[in-house]
């Protein structure tokens, strides 16, 4: 019989290969009670914590722990030194007799939410999402308000419904009302969503009081993963005037199980929009040193056919200028912390990161096996992937983000 290769000998341009090593947390059936870190390499994931302590790494402490928690307080400096180090385990043969045996094969794993979300915001940076839905509510006046050129909008949401991705979502039942109902009713939504985001991850925390600099950005966040903000367009409409977002969103927000280190997407680096006023100091990014957006493409899926590929490359603030507004007035960060780029929405009506914005509010339909689809039914399955540029034309894969609907209790 031939000999078996090595799980460590990957395909070409095996989008999980050394250049991209995302960070996860699993168990496994005979040990289901113990999540352990992993890294993502080709079609397994490596207990890194093992790995560690068995080769006698300095970083065994960051790396044999429950969750991601430690590792991303650590800061910078330890996330470059722990990815060198993981780069070596698994490219460098010498190493492969103390690996192999600690890789499992992905489909033989349980993924879990891989830290614990300390607080949650998300944003509005899509130009093209935000005048799709200036035009479908305010028809007949300015479809961006007066100050979205002008700094990144964001809302609070609520950490605690954060969930990794493969969870099911409960439909949520709550008020609305149409404008030509004479009253409001109670009762599950009709009107459920998607938002195709990426989140991102902060490690460091900082000192409340002291804004962060746009310069500062990679001194705090460490990563990445796709994010599902599901929405309820109905109950949202009912509820958001004067304070915005609340039970219309804060019921589930989905993310990838995987997060893709900041020093995976050095390739992907890609300058914003130009911007169509001049920004104010702290938003400035002109004369930053690295250009601010990121080349991500990304793809949504109902019942496993593609309905939309929105490209984060056209959003219009980007993750720092992000960071830098959620701080601005002195608020501090927390290890954990999580927030949403943002519904993803191009020029193209298939580039579109919402139902909202790909039926026009339930007027135009889209065409499913299954049938019609305005909003989500009940039982429908929403899957988010994507891609980035990576070093020499390989793809860095992000992983997926994928939820299934359940009818309200």
């Amino acid at each position: 019989m031939p000999e078996q290769s090595s799980p460590l000998e990957l395909a070409e341009g095996d989008p999980f290969g050394p250049h991209n090593l995302p960070y996860g947390v699993f168990s496994t059936p005979d040990r289901p009670g113990e999540q352990r870190v992993g890294v993502r390499i080709g079609s397994h994931v490596l207990d890194a914590g093992a790995a560690a302590t068995a080769l006698g790494s300095p970083y065994a402490q960051l790396l044999a722990q429950p969750d991601l928690m430690p590792l991303l307080a650590a800061g910078r400096t330890a996330w470059s030194d722990v990815r060198r180090a993981l780069t070596a385990w698994v490219t460098v043969p010498a190493h492969r007799a103390d690996i192999e045996p600690l890789l499992h094969p992905v489909d033989s794993v349980t993924l879990h939410l891989p830290y614990r979300v300390a607080d949650y915001v998300d944003f509005y940076a899509s130009e093209h999402h935000a005048t799709n839905v200036g035009r479908i509510f305010r028809p007949d006046g300015d479809a961006l308000t007066p100050n979205w050129k002008h700094l990144p909008i964001g809302y609070h949401g609520r950490a605690g419904t954060v969930v990794v991705s493969g969870t099911d979502v409960t439909r949520p039942s709550g008020q609305r009302k149409a404008p030509a109902d004479p009253a409001p009713v109670f009762g599950p939504s009709v009107k459920l969503d998607i938002e195709a985001e990426v989140g991102f991850v902060v490690g460091t925390g900082s000192e409340q009081g002291r804004p962060v600099a746009l310069a500062d950005f990679r001194e705090h966040v460490f990563g990445l993963s796709l994010l599902n903000d599901w929405s309820a367009r109905d109950i949202q409409a009912w509820e958001y005037v004067p304070l915005g977002p609340f039970l219309g969103k804060s019921f589930a927000t989905s993310v990838s199980a995987w997060v893709t280190p900041l020093e995976a997407l050095d390739a992907a680096r890609t300058a914003p929009p130009a911007r169509d006023f001049p920004l104010l100091p702290y938003l400035d990014d002109t004369d930053e040193e690295q250009p601010g957006g990121f080349d991500l493409r990304l793809s949504v899926a109902i019942n496993g056919q593609v309905v939309a590929e929105p490209p984060f490359s056209t959003m219009y603030w980007t993750a720092a200028q992000q960071l830098a507004q959620m701080t601005v007035n002195g608020a501090s960060l927390r290890t954990g912390d999580l927030y949403g780029s943002g519904t993803i929405s191009g020029a193209e009506p298939a580039q579109r990161g919402s139902l909202l914005e790909l039926t026009w509010n339930g007027r135009d339909p889209l065409e499913l096996r299954e049938g019609k689809r305005t909003f989500l039914e009940d039982g429908d399955t929403v899957t988010m992937t994507a891609w980035a540029p990576g070093p020499d034309g390989i793809r860095v894969g992000l992983g997926e983000v994928t939820g299934r609907i359940v009818s309200a209790p």
